[in-house]
Order: C-alpha cells, then structure tokens, then sequence
C-alpha cells in the first residue's frame, strides 16, 4: 500500500470519527440534559430553580468550569458507544481466536 493510499485511508477514519464526536456531543449537549432534567422532574418533583432554562445554565456552568461529573454527562453518549465498539472488536477477537484453534 503506498503513501497516499495510507494518507487518505487515515484522513477518512478520522474523518469518521470526528463526525461521530460531533454527533454524540450534540446529543451530550442537547439531548441528554433534557432527558436529565424530565427523569428528574418525574422522580424528584420540581426543580429548585426556575425550569429547564435554570438547569441548563447550572449544567453549562458547570462544564464551563471543569466539573468532572457535568464532563461525563456530556460525553457518556459517545463514551458508550465507544465502549460498545471496544466490546463488539472484543467478542470479533475471542471468536477469531476460538475458531482457528
């Protein structure tokens, strides 16, 4: 495989994965503060600030200032779906070793 072949195979998986970064942090950043925020209503009652708008904003300053556990709730949809890869590559692995003994 030459050179070039290589540069453009690397770009397009980083490309790949750049694309998927964005997609989940959208869902990090969008979707999954909303989702928190309804669960929380529906288990814990009220919110004890103003409504969704007040929870977003603590949430955002929060990740603003580097709180570790607003950062996990950002990225854990693309932290799942990496370790569902990891473990879809795993059984891939353990199924080539079995096979060829």
């Amino acid at each position: 495989m030459n050179t070039i072949t290589q540069s453009s195979s690397v770009r397009q998986r980083a490309t790949k994965e750049l694309a998927y970064l964005s997609g989940f942090l959208f869902l990090g950043l969008v979707v999954m503060p909303f989702i928190v925020f309804q669960v929380g209503q529906a288990v814990f009652g009220a919110y004890g600030g103003a409504g969704y708008g007040d929870f977003f904003g603590t949430l955002s300053a929060k990740v603003r200032s580097g709180n570790s556990v607003a950062w996990f709730l950002i990225l854990s949809p693309y932290l799942g779906w990496q370790c569902l890869r990891l473990l879809v590559f795993g059984w891939r692995m353990a199924g080539l070793q079995n096979g060829s003994s």
